[in-house]
């Protein structure tokens, strides 16, 4: 029974169905960043950055948040949080190394925010502390130093000086650095140090930390130089010179001498050295004995002066412009001499190269002639071993001008100014070149860059002046070389155009051969043109190599009536001539036929109007019928003549009628 109730309890036993949730719906409505207790801090302050985040959801859905700090771009924080409440991160004794723009960002499942930048700065560093290993060092001997910037965190550069001069720099990552140096010089020093926090863009310079004071002492050891003879010192007299080290105590290890002049090492070693030598005047009459022993350098220097035998020579040319082929004399001379040591017989000259081909003449003259190319030519004097050179001498023969050539640069034209040039093929600048007429100097042109001409500027009044003009051209003692007369083509500037025509403008008729003739003064070759009024362009143009031509016209019309005028023109200017007007007359025997055809018009005008009259009579005759009634019919007529003719007795009827 038990089992039956319990069988039908589970079978009305209705499961019921599970439930899912439905996607929560949010928004991230806003997001900042704040800086407590503030932007602008000095260092030491405990800064806290709060990010607040606001998020509205639709239902009591619990969302992760995954904060992220960010200074100046790079993440520092990542914080997953459940909470809505703000997320801190906190700058405790912060330090100039935390100063930087801060950013804060949430994600929330698929959305991302972020804040808007703010500027965190802290100013102020730590002083810093410098220790020293020891007060008391001898030359040479090694400090160690140690410079500490307490607090600072960062990229960090170290800087140690002795008094003002830097002696060391160290970088590093943490707040102390220890470097090891030698101090310079004997005496007493005083050790500081200081460093900069690096941060991108910039840095911040800390204070001078404390100044330790150091004590170097002198090692009792010494280089000593000495030299033989010491005075009256000549060239080429020998030289003994002593490198040695004066020491109180035993040498220590490690010490090496050097011996130089100026930058010729002469020996080394130790813990003397021993050097033979000729004086020398041109060599550097410093002398140096050096001592090395580690870091520890001392030096002896001694001055040496030596007395010259004779002077460095002096070479020059004779004379100063000398041309090719030309007999040229170098001389070769020391001044000064040593008297108690050297006469001026004892010194011997010569040239180098030996290619210079000169021959001697005289105690330290050459004498030849100058080569067709430049030369350098050297002179050495020597005396008792001693050889001495002469700066280098560069002789340039010149070379002659050549006959000049004389030209007009353009036209010649009458009465204008006219470009006359000279130039010679070769000769070495500077070249005058002077301009002639006749026996008469006008003008000199210098020149002194190769290939340039000489300019001259003339104004003519007559063709013939042209072939008197010439030119000479100097560039040295010789005698200059003239060119040939100028001989150039003048041009004559066109004037008095006049325009002729044939036949006489009075007897022009249709059907004549016109002539328009185009006259002018001046130079060919002309180029003429015939310009008909009304017309822009000519209606006819030649080139003549004379000062006149014609324009034809075959056979006249009409249509070739009207204005003519002329113009010539020339490489000097142009000119037209006064317009002609042509006015074309009817041929003869259009007159003549015209003549005949009017006589004809009347004689056919008469002849009309007699038969007219003739046969009016007729009719009338006809109209009577009977001879009688025409004979009074004549008579009635001859009644109505005039008076005149109707007593007249003797006229007589015609015999047709």
């Amino acid at each position: 029974m038990d089992l039956l109730l319990l069988a039908v309890l589970l079978g009305s036993y209705v499961r019921p169905s599970r439930s899912v949730d439905p996607q929560p719906v949010f928004t991230i409505r806003d997001l900042t960043l704040s800086i407590e207790p503030g932007a602008d801090v000095t260092r030491d302050t405990n800064v806290t950055l709060r990010c607040r985040a606001l998020v509205s959801t639709s239902g009591p859905v619990v969302l992760t948040r995954e904060y992220t700090i960010s200074k100046d771009g790079s993440a520092i924080y990542t914080k997953t949080s459940l909470s809505s409440e703000d997320l801190l991160y906190a700058l405790p004794r912060s330090r100039f190394s935390n100063t930087g723009r801060y950013q804060c960002s949430v994600r929330v499942e698929d959305k991302r925010r972020s804040s808007p930048v703010k500027k965190l700065t802290v100013t102020g560093l730590a002083e810093p502390t410098l220790q020293l290993n020891k007060g008391v060092v001898s030359e040479g001997e090694e400090i160690t130093a140690t410079c500490s910037a307490p607090g600072e965190t960062g990229s960090i550069f170290f800087y140690f000086y002795d008094n003002s001069t830097d002696v060391a720099e160290q970088h590093e990552n943490s707040n102390q650095t220890k470097v090891k140096f030698h101090l310079s010089s004997v005496g007493v020093h005083k050790i500081h140090c200081r460093y900069s926090v690096l941060l991108t863009p910039g840095s911040q310079d800390s204070k001078v930390s404390n100044g330790v004071v150091v004590s170097v002492k002198e090692l009792p050891i010494v280089p000593v130089l000495e030299v033989a003879p010491e005075h009256q010192i000549f060239e080429g007299d020998p030289l003994t010179v002593r490198c040695y080290i004066n020491a109180q105590h035993q040498l220590p290890g490690g010490v090496e001498l050097y011996l130089s002049q100026g930058s010729r090492l002469l020996s080394h070693g130790a813990p003397s050295i021993n050097h033979s030598m000729v004086a020398l005047a041109q060599q550097p009459g410093e002398l140096e004995c050096k001592l090395e022993m580690g870091n520890v350098v001392k030096v002896a220097r001694k001055t040496i002066s030596v007395i010259e035998l004779f002077s460095v020579p002096t070479v020059s040319v004779s004379p100063t412009d000398v041309f090719q082929r030309q007999l040229m004399t170098l001389t070769c001379r020391s001044e000064h001499v040593a008297p108690e040591r050297l006469s001026r017989e004892e010194l011997r000259y010569s040239l180098v190269p030996a290619e210079h081909l000169l021959y001697p003449r005289a105690k330290g003259v050459f004498t030849g002639e100058a080569l067709e190319h430049h030369f350098n030519y050297t002179c050495a004097a020597e005396a008792k071993g001693i050889v001495k050179h002469s700066h280098t001498l560069t002789v340039r023969p010149k070379v002659a001008v050549s006959v000049p050539k004389i030209s007009v640069e353009g036209r010649a034209i009458l009465g204008r100014p006219v470009k006359i040039l000279c130039e010679s093929d070769s000769g070495s600048p500077p070249i005058n070149y002077t301009l002639l007429k006749g026996n008469i100097k006008l003008d000199t042109v210098e020149v002194r860059l190769p290939s340039e001409r000489a300019v001259f500027m003339v104004t003519i009044s007559s063709p013939a002046e042209m072939s008197r003009f010439m030119c000479e051209a100097s560039n040295g003692p010789k005698d200059p070389p003239l060119s040939r007369r100028l001989n150039t083509t003048v041009v004559e500037p066109l004037s008095d155009a006049t325009l002729t025509v044939i036949p006489n403008l009075s007897e022009i008729s249709e059907g004549d051969h016109l002539y328009l003739i185009c006259g002018v003064k001046g130079s060919p070759p002309i180029t003429f043109k015939w310009y008909r009024s009304g017309q822009a362009t000519p209606v006819h143009t030649t080139m003549a190599n004379k000062n006149h031509t014609d324009f034809q016209i075959p056979l006249l019309s009409k249509d070739h009536s009207g204005e003519y005028h002329c113009e010539a023109i020339n490489y000097a200017n142009f000119i037209h001539s006064e317009p002609v007007i042509i006015a074309v007359r009817l041929a003869l025997w259009k007159k003549a036929l015209i003549g005949c055809v009017g006589l004809l018009a009347a004689s056919v005008l008469v002849l009309v109007c007699v038969l007219c009259f003739r046969a009016k009579r007729g009719a009338a005759a006809l109209y009577d019928g009977t001879e009688g009634r025409v004979t009074n019919g004549v008579r009635d007529s001859a009644a109505s003549l005039p008076a005149d003719i109707s007593n007249r007795s003797s006229y007589s009827i015609p015999a047709t009628v």
